[in-house]
């Protein structure tokens, strides 16, 4: 068999990287459209919007995970069953189905 691919791991440092951004991000975005000196329906808007980009981010960033998950197990049993046809292979049998050396 294969060498099975070791899952890799996001480290705690990066995942708190990853969740202060997106913090400081809304936030200044949301300090943004609050101070923005337009009408109340203007910045109501404006908050909808971002928050609609948010969602169709994480939404698109899961369904190119699953993806791309589901590709390595794809590949994964492809390779298991190229694994068995190798391992069943006898390269010395005739073509008749006997082994080469053996009698019927």
């Amino acid at each position: 068999m294969s060498d099975t691919p070791v899952k890799q791991q996001n480290t705690a440092a990066f995942y708190g990287q990853a969740v202060a951004s997106f913090a400081v991000a809304m936030a200044a975005t949301a300090i943004g459209i609050y101070q923005l000196e337009a009408d109340a329906w203007v910045r109501a808007f404006l908050a909808i919007a971002v928050l609609y980009l948010v969602t169709s981010a994480f939404t698109l960033a899961k369904i190119i995970r699953d993806r791309q998950e589901i590709g390595q197990i794809v590949s994964r049993v492809d390779q298991a069953r190229l694994d068995k046809i190798l391992v069943e292979h006898d390269p010395f049998q005739k073509p008749g189905g006997t082994p080469a050396g053996q009698r019927p």
